[in-house]
């Protein structure tokens, strides 16, 4: 059974950082793209940032410059660096994974709060 596990959510003040990890299990093969969506209240589940297993990452014009993606292969893992944070970045943020076979699998999400 796949899971994805996130870590790293919380309160920072705007201007401050935090580091967002999900880590994968029970992936029979390591997953293609990984990456992170969010969701603030009353908003869609939007992208923030992939990266595909060969180190390719794809950002949301809202946090480039100021998020970084990376990924572990050996571990199935995906991270978020999350620098500069802005109120605007206030949302639950999921993890997700996508299969060989195009499925999507996704973590519990991890709540981010930034105070102004």
């Amino acid at each position: 059974q796949v899971q994805l596990v996130e870590s790293g959510g919380g309160l920072a003040q705007a201007g401050g950082s935090l580091r967002l990890s999900c880590v994968g299990s029970g992936f029979i093969f390591s997953p293609d793209a990984m990456g992170w969506y969010r969701q603030a209240p009353g908003n869609q589940r939007e992208l923030v940032a992939s990266i595909t297993g060969g180190g390719r990452a794809n950002y949301a014009n809202s946090v480039k410059g100021r998020f970084t993606i990376s990924r572990d292969n050996s571990r199935n893992s995906v991270s978020l660096q999350m620098n500069t944070l802005l109120p605007e970045d206030t949302a639950v943020y999921y993890c997700n994974a996508d299969s060989h076979s195009g499925y999507r699998y996704w973590g519990q999400g991890t709540q981010v709060t930034v105070s102004s």
